[in-house]
């Protein structure tokens, strides 16, 4: 078959080991101790889908995988393993690369909303409690309500501040809004915000087209994320932003059926950051979009140490899997080695088991799934080596390639339209004008009538008011909230 049909992962003693471009949908999986491969085996893969014309979508967590952008060069080491890897075509060359990153320094900045994220990512984030978390609800449903947008941090904190404020006008109708949890909330968030989070936060909003996009070759666009710096800051930030990106493409990409190439390719590096101390709930959406997403045409592929740091019903939904090698210094780590050799349907020339502590740097074991999708018998691979540079490009080379994006300038300054903070900001001024003008008209009315007293207007009559003056403009209209599709809820 030609390449259009599958490409090469690696091979040994001249034969390829080689992955269904049809199966590439089904998600993956790359495993193995630092300093084993698992950097350059993502290098390979990301390589071999922009070939393909597949856009692809990456993490890179230590800094290596920006040189895709840059040809590679000769080396022996390259020369000994092609003479064992029988490839057609190698070539070193560059690939077409895009950079983000949050903090708008290392690549174009990439932001969400907070109505975007929704409050259950946010919850999550937070590390809330279930009352908390209720009132974070809350204060979405109310934003929803009286038509304010929730764009950034001080939005967020100025529509909580005002549920604290009216929260005895509010009770009615949202049930009981605690001070304390409120109070709580906003901690939270002055914790978030040390941690650079309102850089991600805010307009203009990263468009799901610009993470997919082909080059004037025919060549998939490979988008980097730099996510160094935010990995030592804010890895819960990292990871919520990784799901709220696949729940994103869940909500909004059209059904495809069973193409014969994914329409984008989805690299997760330090998968287990989704996971660790997430809800149970959370982990069962993660489930069902990991399971559903791929009829969007979109594969997944998780990067971690161990398998066993994917839940089962995650990891059964993963159809290549590499494994490189793992060590084995305690009596737990033989267990872990005994676990993830039991996971791959067996190869009679080898025992799994042993073969996966004796690995080396650039070898794994390799699964891929057959035309009807049940995975083949288990190969010990070298994994081919990339076209593209092994290890990261200079700052300068990365500024002259960023300079010389597509994107360049699209994202650059950031927008602060009208949202719930100015709303806010104007209701608190025409409240306090309308109570200077009641006590003015109450004064005037005692000093000419005095025997006509007059019931003063409440504050929450104001409230009222001044609310429906301000939102009287913006009636029937709903606020776009990003969270996971139909499946937690999303309203449009």
């Amino acid at each position: 078959m030609s390449e259009q049909e599958r490409f090469a992962i690696g091979g040994a003693d001249g034969v390829l080991v080689e992955q269904l471009c049809k199966m590439s949908n089904r998600h993956g999986l790359i495993t193995g101790a630092t300093g084993t491969g698992k950097t350059i085996t993502l290098q390979v893969l990301a390589e071999s889908f922009s070939r393909l014309g597949v856009p692809v979508f990456a993490t890179d967590i230590k800094g290596d995988l920006s040189g895709v952008a840059s040809a590679g060069s000769p080396h022996p080491k390259i020369d000994e393993r092609l003479q064992k890897i029988p490839l057609d075509g190698f070539q070193n060359r560059p690939y077409p690369a895009v950079f983000w990153d949050v903090f708008g320094q290392s690549g174009h900045p990439i932001r969400s909303t907070i109505s975007e994220m929704g409050p259950l990512l946010l919850s999550n984030l937070l590390d809330l409690n279930d009352t908390q978390s209720g009132n974070l609800y809350g204060c979405f449903k109310i934003a929803d309500d009286e038509g304010m947008l929730l764009l950034d941090l001080k939005d967020l904190r100025s529509m909580l501040s005002w549920m604290s404020d009216n929260a005895k006008e509010l009770r009615g109708e949202y049930g009981n809004i605690s001070g304390a949890s409120i109070g709580a909330i906003q901690r939270q968030l002055l914790v978030l915000e040390e941690q650079g989070a309102e850089h991600f936060f805010g307009e203009p909003a990263v468009k799901l087209s610009d993470l997919m996009q082909v080059d004037f070759s025919g060549n998939g666009v490979i988008s980097i994320l730099d996510a160094t710096k935010l990995m030592a800051q804010a890895p819960g930030v990292y990871s919520t932003f990784m799901l709220w990106l696949l729940s994103e493409l869940f909500e909004q990409l059209p059904e495809t059926g069973d193409p014969d190439r994914p329409k984008l390719v989805f690299f997760f590096d330090e998968a287990h950051l989704l996971f660790d101390q997430a809800p149970k709930m959370l982990v069962d959406k993660i489930e069902q979009v990991v399971r559903l997403i791929r009829s969007k045409g979109v594969g997944i592929y998780f990067i971690s140490q161990s398998p066993l740091d994917i839940p089962d019903d995650v990891l059964g939904q993963l159809g290549l899997k590499i494994q490189h090698a793992l060590r084995a210094f305690t009596p737990k780590d033989r267990k872990v080695i005994r676990s993830v050799a039991e996971s791959f349907r067996a190869n009679p020339d080898f025992d799994t088991e042993a073969v996966i502590t004796q690995l080396g740097i650039g070898e794994a074991l390799v699964s891929v799934l057959d035309a009807k999708g049940s995975p083949l018998p288990v190969e010990r691979t070298l994994i081919r080596p990339p076209e593209s540079r092994i290890g990261p490009l200079s700052d300068q080379e990365r500024r002259q390639r960023i300079e010389r994006s597509p994107l360049q300038g699209r994202y650059d300054d950031a927008l602060d339209r009208e949202s719930a903070y100015e709303l806010l900001k104007e209701r608190a001024k025409e409240i306090q004008e309308q109570e200077e003008e009641e006590a003015e008209r109450r004064q005037a009315e005692k000093a000419s009538r005095p025997a006509r007293g007059r019931r003063r207007q409440t504050t929450g009559e104001a409230l009222v008011k001044s609310a429906a003056r301000a939102i009287g403009s913006q009636v029937g209209r709903q606020i776009i909230r990003g969270l996971m599709g139909s499946l937690l809820g999303r309203r449009r």
